[in-house]
């Protein structure tokens, strides 16, 4: 009898080149199947709610796969556990309807960027280090400008092939803590570098490089050059993901 497991997942990106399977390096994916493999005794894809880019961390990723497998969901989760390098964790393991699919079935998903605003040797590899003052006014008014449907291709990588770039933003603010500003998005789907372009615009809008004038410009050109560069992806976390 086939079962659908849904798993969900934590993983510390730096040494992965991403979540999905690659043959240039490590990737979340192909350690996953290399463990399901082991104790389930079967080849299985594991598919994942999101396709984090290399050196992007998750606190709440999901992924499921198929198996014919009677092993508990209590075992399976010790067992996985026990196999998995140091930087993945599974949280939880659960029976899952049928049809389910962690990409497909996904609702919206929450990412969170954190920018340390003092030097850390504890977070460095977690956070983008920024020693300069922003105006965290102007960043929260281009955050909020985001709300709502939007075509994002001036903020998507070039080479992305996909069917259209309109993403429907649930959520977009800043936070500024006596340590970090924190960048919180909910979205119901992410173009490929989409939130790390939007973090390297704010911060030159923040910094007062980008007046605060140009980024509807920016957002309604599509086109890629108009933009800032891309954040470092070390401070970028998928949190978590809503069916």
């Amino acid at each position: 009898m086939k079962r659908n497991i849904k798993l969900t997942i934590e993983y510390d990106g730096t040494d992965f080149v991403g979540w999905q399977r690659q043959p240039n390096g490590r990737t979340v994916q192909e350690e996953l199947e290399k463990a399901v493999a082991t104790v389930t005794r079967e080849q299985s894809s594991v598919t994942g709610a999101g396709r984090t880019d290399s050196g992007v961390h998750a606190r709440g990723q999901v992924a499921n796969f198929i198996t014919t497998n009677g092993i508990s969901t209590t075992e399976l989760q010790r067992s996985l556990n026990g196999l998995l390098p140091h930087d993945i964790a599974v949280h939880s393991v659960e029976e899952a309807e049928e049809g389910f699919s962690a990409r497909y079935s996904a609702i919206c998903r929450h990412y969170r960027y954190f920018i340390a605003t003092r030097p850390t040797a504890l977070e460095r590899n977690f956070t983008w280090e920024l020693g300069y003052a922003m105006d965290v006014d102007k960043m929260n008014h281009a955050a909020f400008s985001i709300m709502g449907i939007h075509d994002f291709q001036a903020f998507c990588k070039a080479e992305s092939e996909v069917e259209h770039h309109l993403c429907n933003v649930m959520e977009s603010c800043w936070q500024q803590t006596d340590r970090h500003m924190i960048y919180s998005v909910r979205a119901n789907r992410f173009l490929h570098g989409m939130v790390r372009a939007l973090v390297g615009t704010m911060v030159n809008i923040g910094r007062g490089y980008t007046p605060i004038e140009d980024f509807q410009t920016i957002l309604e050109s599509r086109q890629r050059s108009k933009a800032g560069q891309a954040a470092p992806s070390k401070g970028l976390f998928l949190e978590r993901v809503t069916y």
